[in-house]
């Protein structure tokens, strides 16, 4: 790596650059194994749990829990379901999996925002799911979850007021890589049949090794130590292992053909830049269909950071444009 190239930097878009600035520290703060714990617990101070209520939002959603049994008996998984009140039929279906680097985050803090943006003007149900985190659960455990909700949602669809084949799986950042693995799971199984993967800033690779990466390192606000870090928590032993499966790293398939078409984002000052396109690249190669944005300034979490700048807004709009693009009437 050319560390003279690596230090040039793409400029952060101005209304993003004002956020990241604004957030000081706590935009730049970097995750290392000895801070772990304390970063989770940080998370979950400031990310606090919408109650049911709030959900519903002054009786413009209906919202439900349900408890799934994990397919190797250990238990059940949670998912947390919302849809447009007084809406009849079977909706569409967007299964979604959080952020936070598989270390942190939870389904219930995710669903305000998917409910406004996408429930409502799209006439469509959200199914978050509370995957396990790492490190206490490793992989496989948190992709197991993710499929164990997704065959049951698509098993019990007509008694959710859903549609199995109006079906999209997506995330954000880690769980954008984990929507990757469960289409890649979901097709080597002969699972359910998702329709799309909404993959939003995809943390898919785990062996930090892009352009990108190097570069953007100490100036993302997901830094390469902190990804690292991460990695190092879901996989154990396994953390950079040659044979390591696809279903814990998606960057690592060799084969993605006879995928649901993809939509995936990333900023042009992030870390995840370069194996976002390289993905994109490899579904091409392998007759997918695939629509690539990256946006210019953006870094990672620019729209939770900078909600209002005209990027954010552009990076909505091209979402929303796909989904309702690929969800087909019922």
């Amino acid at each position: 790596m050319d560390e003279v190239l690596a230090r040039r930097v793409p400029p952060l878009d101005p209304q993003v650059g004002v956020a990241v600035a604004a957030a000081g520290e706590r935009a730049r703060q970097v995750l290392t194994p000895e801070g772990l714990a304390a970063w989770q617990e940080r998370d979950a101070a400031a990310r606090p749990r919408p109650t049911p209520d709030q959900l519903r939002d002054g009786g413009r959603f209906e919202v439900g829990e349900l408890r799934v049994p994990r397919a190797d008996g250990g238990g059940e998984v949670t998912l947390v379901s919302g849809r447009p009140a007084g809406v009849g039929g079977a909706l569409p279906v967007l299964y979604y999996l959080h952020g936070g680097g598989m270390v942190t985050g939870n389904a219930w803090s995710v669903l305000p925002r998917l409910l406004r943006s996408w429930a409502l003007p799209l006439g469509l149900a959200v199914v978050s799911v509370e995957y396990r985190l790492a490190p206490r659960t490793r992989f496989p455990g948190a992709v197991e979850d993710g499929y164990a909700g997704l065959c049951w949602v698509a098993e019990h669809a007509a008694a959710l007021g859903v549609d199995a084949r109006r079906l999209v799986i997506g995330g954000k950042s880690a769980g954008g890589g984990l929507a990757a693995a469960l289409a890649l799971l979901a097709r080597d199984r002969g699972g359910p049949a998702p329709i799309g993967q909404l993959l939003l800033s995809p943390m898919l690779d785990d062996r930090g090794d892009t352009f990108s990466s190097h570069q953007m390192a100490g100036h993302d606000t997901w830094h390469r130590a902190s990804n690292a870090t991460a990695w190092q928590a879901v996989l154990g032993e396994r953390y950079g292992a040659a044979d390591l499966s696809p279903y814990a790293a998606p960057a690592r398939a060799t084969d993605l053909s006879r995928l649901p078409a993809a939509y995936l984002e990333v900023g042009s000052a992030e870390t995840f830049r370069d194996e976002t396109v390289a993905y994109a690249d490899a579904i091409w190669r392998a007759g997918g269909d695939a629509e690539l944005h990256v946006w210019p300034g953006a870094c990672h979490g620019f729209d939770t950071l900078a909600p209002h700048a005209a990027v954010s807004q552009d990076a909505h709009a091209a979402r929303t444009r796909w989904l309702r693009r690929i969800l087909p009437p019922a």
